[in-house]
């Protein structure tokens, strides 16, 4: 992107969102398509456009991501953190606002790995009684 633009990368679960910002009127590309058409669901939608709304960006800036990994949940999620931690590298002052709603906290709950001898990360196989 050009050099107006900024830059920041968020993550959550498996999902990692890269996201650049620019002055524009407030569209938002997931994956070069429509963030509509990315996220089919509202609650997505809402939690992407969270932090924008916080701080009164809607209008005023386009959004540019590109998002790989886990599920549509965890990518809407890694998106708003990187969309927050644009919004406090374009203005430093707005940092505190969204520290207050917690959008700069990376939430750092991850699948629990399987372990040998079990069926899942806790789950152990049946037992046969004879």
């Amino acid at each position: 992107m050009a050099m107006n633009s900024f830059y920041a990368t968020g993550k959550r679960k498996e999902a990692v969102a890269k996201v650049w910002m620019k002055t524009g009127e407030g569209k938002i590309l997931v994956n070069e398509r429509s963030f509509e058409d990315y996220f089919p669901r509202e609650i997505y939608r809402k939690t992407v456009r969270e932090p924008l709304e916080l701080v009164d960006f809607l209008g005023r800036f386009d959004v540019a991501a590109h998002v790989e990994g886990g599920g549509l949940s965890g990518q809407a999620e890694a998106l708003r953190l990187g969309i927050a931690k644009v919004i406090s590298e374009i203005n430093p002052e707005l940092r505190k606002t969204l520290k207050k709603a917690n959008f700069l906290s990376r939430d750092a709950r991850m699948k629990e790995r399987k372990k040998p001898g079990l069926r899942g990360a806790r789950a152990r196989p049946q037992t046969s009684k004879r």
